[in-house]
């Protein structure tokens, strides 16, 4: 199982928010790109970068800093927050992101996604799935739609979809331990799905348990900046050991 640490940014700057809530904002870091070093001198490989700002404006805002980590590290960066058309992923492609991140637009504008895949190539792109209670969540959560999430995979996954991470919304930036049964049961249904956990990890302990479900990644963000798992766990663990 792969960890991938995430780094969210608000005005260039690295923060966390408390489930998707702006005003509960913690900045933890002035410079993402000597975060993201950390991590690539760790020895980890992946990294998971959100742009709050273009998640908000609802076009991407922060792609400079993308540019900046894609162009100084050796880190595969999948890219989100604010790709709502074209140029968008242009700019993500072009500012060296291996992936981009695709949410609510999956949600929102079908017909426009699929196109994308066929154009860029499905591996070019990470789904993302907002989940409360099984049903999809949209708009920075605010939003549940009645669409469930086995529906909502089974249609990207014939689309050729093959990375998907989900998200429970009850649980992001809480620590208080991930949603295994939900992602038990999507791995259950989708076996040869590269799946990645997001949200709610707090330990060592949560990572074991991810793992032993089948899980194909992790994303971890607040524990590590809280100081609940340190970078060299981050890194015995993401070897195997």
């Amino acid at each position: 199982m792969q960890i991938i640490p995430a780094i969210d940014i608000i005005d260039g700057k690295c923060v966390r928010l408390t489930q998707g809530d702006y005003q509960q904002k913690k900045i933890y870091n002035e410079n993402p790109l000597e975060v993201a070093k950390q991590f690539e001198d760790a020895g980890l490989q992946r990294l998971h970068l959100v742009d709050l700002d273009g998640a908000k404006a609802g076009t991407v805002k922060n792609w400079k800093v993308l540019e900046s980590i894609a162009g100084k590290t050796s880190l595969v960066v999948d890219f989100g927050g604010g790709i709502k058309k074209k140029e968008d992923v242009n700019i993500v492609f072009n500012s060296g992101a291996a992936l981009a991140t695709i949410g609510s637009l999956a949600v929102k504008d079908e017909n426009l996604f699929v196109q994308w895949l066929r154009e860029y190539g499905a591996d070019k792109f990470l789904l993302g799935a907002d989940v409360k209670d099984e049903k999809i969540a949209v708009a920075g959560w605010l939003e549940t739609t009645d669409i469930w999430i086995y529906d909502f995979i089974e249609k990207y996954t014939a689309h050729g979809v093959t990375q998907l991470f989900c998200t429970d919304v009850s649980k992001d930036g809480l620590l208080q331990g991930p949603s295994t049964e939900l992602y038990k049961n999507i791995l259950s249904k989708f076996s040869s799905l590269h799946f990645i956990a997001s949200g709610g990890v707090s330990s060592v302990a949560d990572l074991d348990a991810l793992r032993e479900i089948g899980c194909s990644g992790v994303i971890v963000g607040k524990a590590f900046y809280e100081g609940r798992i340190s970078l060299d766990e981050l890194v015995r663990f993401n070897e195997g050991k």
